[in-house]
């Protein structure tokens, strides 16, 4: 392309590439607001303990898990344009639904919103909110589960149709940036709202934003070829790659080998993909426990609630340097191949190994967060433990593409998701079990030097320390050295 077409190309992929971005924004946003608002609102008006929060959380991560085996077929089947806005319209309104479980629980047991909280403890009537609430809430987040679980496969998607290969990685670098500001946003944003205006509108409101941007969606939003937006010049640069055509085809042999499709049932015979299944199953629950479990614990442990702006910014800080330091993910294996020569696999487990220490920080979160009555210390030890999750999760998810065929990815890929579903549903409701039952106990549960509640959250963070190299050792030792799959 002549630098004169360069001048007069449009530039609507990149306006639809921002669309994208605040799209995964704002899916992380409504993902964020149960978590931010359990403790000092939902928990007590509902007459919760940890063990339903935990049941509720474990609920959503398995049922999100189970929606990503479907969603990228359901995206295909729909359609890019309507796809997406069926996805982002049952997302914001499971999100939005959240705020009528008050006044639903409250229809089915016969009292009145404003009572339900004041209602006795530990009587039935108690038991009862809670209950009723509990399942109410489990509904809406299933809702919301099926709906986020389309939002990157059909982002995935609009930036192949609109983006040539070369620009595929940054694109998608810049959409996918929208979970981190989403996690960045979420603490200075739901507790203000949920203060002045309540809970219930918490939800409504970050819901709504989907439902706007679905309008700027269904205008905006055409395939290259029929958008009214995209000159001729813009078109052909999308369609760079259809020059390669003559290319491919002398090459047609090896790719269709490529892309040969493997079972379902086929992919669990290779070892590579119990290697994946592993990475997955023990490390997906560590990042989602900090995720859902991270205001709750500030606010038990250091009486810093997000209804303060310290429990705000501690929030805002553990995830400001999950966001800086997991950059890194992606340059070391790439710094092993091209300055020290390395395999681009054993580079990619030499970096995984060395991001696998970086939790074991979450350590010493709560004996020096104890020990200097500060709970900055435990915000930046678990930051840099989450940092390293997202770090090795890139790494892992490209060993597939190392191992297996093209046309099998998506199939690992999707089974991969589905064990780190499971392993984080088993992580949510053992730390909601635990966490309530060493509260009850007191002083009489303890372990390594904490009694009751504070025990129970060192307990969670010694395995979130340790899953990463229990992980790498066992994955090692299934695939020792590069073996790609013979399909």
């Amino acid at each position: 392309m002549s630098e004169t077409q360069k001048k007069l190309m449009t530039n609507w992929r990149w306006w639809l590439c921002a669309l994208l971005f605040v799209a995964t924004t704002v899916n992380y946003l409504d993902r964020q607001v149960l978590s931010l608002t359990y403790e000092n609102f939902i928990k007590p008006e509902f007459h919760w303990n940890d063990d339903n929060y935990g049941t509720i959380t474990a609920f959503f991560s398995i049922f999100y898990a189970i929606a990503c085996l479907f969603a990228g077929k359901f995206v295909d089947w729909m359609g890019t344009k309507k796809g997406y806005l069926i996805a982002i319209g049952v997302w914001s309104a499971g999100a939005c639904l959240h705020a009528a479980c008050g006044w639903a629980t409250g229809l089915f047991v016969g009292e009145d919103i404003a009572a339900l909280k004041g209602v006795e403890v530990a009587s039935n009537v108690a038991l009862a909110i809670s209950t009723t609430s509990v399942y109410l809430f489990l509904l809406c987040r299933g809702i919301l589960a099926l709906g986020e679980a389309g939002n990157f496969p059909a982002a995935i998607k609009v930036t192949a149709e609109y983006f040539p290969k070369k620009d595929r990685a940054f694109a998608t670098s810049i959409f996918n940036a929208g979970a981190s500001v989403g996690a960045l946003a979420a603490p200075l944003c739901i507790p203000p709202l949920a203060m002045k205006f309540g809970w219930e509108w918490a939800f409504i409101i970050i819901g709504a934003l989907g439902f706007i941007w679905m309008f700027f969606w269904a205008f905006m939003y055409d395939k290259p070829e029929k958008s009214k937006h995209v000159n001729e010049a813009e078109l052909a640069y999308i369609h760079l790659d259809d020059a390669d055509v003559v290319a491919a085809e002398a090459d047609a042999a090896p790719k269709a080998e490529d892309e040969k499709q493997v079972s379902l049932l086929k992919c669990f015979t290779f070892k590579q993909t119990w290697q994946f299944i592993t990475g997955k199953f023990f490390t997906d629950g560590v990042w989602w426990f900090f995720l859902f479990w991270a205001p709750s614990y500030f606010s038990n442990q250091f009486n810093a609630p997000v209804t303060t702006p310290l429990g705000q910014w501690l929030i805002f800080t553990l995830y400001l340097i999950v966001t800086v330091v997991s950059i890194g993910g992606g340059y070391l294996p790439k710094l092993f191949v091209e300055k020290k020569g390395m395999h681009p696999y054993s580079g990619r487990m030499l970096a995984m190994l060395i991001f696998a220490f970086f939790p074991l920080c979450a350590l010493l979160a709560q004996p020096l967060g104890m020990r200097f009555n500060s709970a900055w210390i435990p915000a930046i030890l678990i930051g840099l433990a989450a940092a390293g999750h997202q770090a090795w999760s890139a790494n892992l998810f490209s060993t597939i593409g190392d191992m297996f065929p093209k046309g099998a990815i998506a199939t690992v890929t999707g089974v991969g998701a589905m064990a780190g579903g499971v392993g984080s549903m088993f992580v949510q409701k053992i730390a909601g079990k635990l966490f309530t039952y060493a509260e009850n106990a007191g002083p009489a549960f303890h372990f390594m030097g904490f009694e009751g509640k504070p025990a129970g959250y060192f307990i969670m963070f010694c395995f979130c320390g340790l899953a990463y190299l229990i992980a790498w050792v066992i994955m090692k030792s299934l695939v020792p050295k590069y073996r790609p799959v013979e399909v």
